[in-house]
């Protein structure tokens, strides 16, 4: 109702079955085609340090939905996900990850420690398997992809730098003792 002191008009939405149904659906959806789920309890969030950590998330390429647990247990039953209805308590939001699958907990971590918020991990779904929140804490420790292949490459890499050293270290003392002696025969 506008009465033309300030007032602004809103609508009350109302979840028909067939909102409810397409809620069911896009959620099953997104976990599904997410590589990891985090769970969240966002009670105590104000409107700006919502807007902010989904303003976080968003850069990192994350949704991140404030669902109504019973419809999210449906959709967890629908994508087969049955594991998920035990951390489906309380206020319940959840960080659908799409690419690597710390990031999630990475951000969510930083956004707790920055903002020092009542914002808790209930926990995760990753690969049909649920996450406590100390795993999901401990995801979010983990270094990125890009310095665990650099690591592994790096560690493939040692013996066979170790082993051209060690045979170039051969062929370099055999030509030194050449070079000395063509040295000496020239000069002698």
């Amino acid at each position: 109702m506008s009465t033309g002191m300030g007032f602004i008009d809103f609508e009350v939405r109302v979840m028909t079955k067939v909102n409810k149904q397409d809620t069911v659906k896009a959620i099953a959806d997104m976990l599904q085609d997410s590589t990891i789920a985090v769970v969240t309890d966002y009670r105590g969030l104000s409107v700006a340090q919502m807007s902010q950590l989904r303003s976080n998330l968003r850069q990192a390429g994350i949704s991140y939905r404030v669902v109504k647990n019973t419809l999210a247990r449906f959709a967890a039953k629908e994508a087969g996900d049955e594991e998920l209805v035990g951390i489906l308590q309380g206020p319940t939001a959840i960080a659908f990850g799409y690419g690597e699958i710390a990031e999630p907990a990475k951000v969510i971590a930083g956004y707790i420690s920055s903002s020092r918020t009542s914002l808790s991990v209930k926990g995760a779904l990753l690969s049909g398997r649920v996450l406590s929140p100390e795993e999901v804490s401990s995801l979010s420790m983990l270094p990125s992809r890009g310095v665990l292949i650099a690591r592994l490459m790096g560690g493939l890499q040692a013996p066979i730098v170790g082993l051209v050293n060690v045979l170039g270290a051969n062929m370099r003392g055999f030509a030194t003792v050449l070079n000395a002696r063509i040295q000496q025969m020239e000069g002698g």
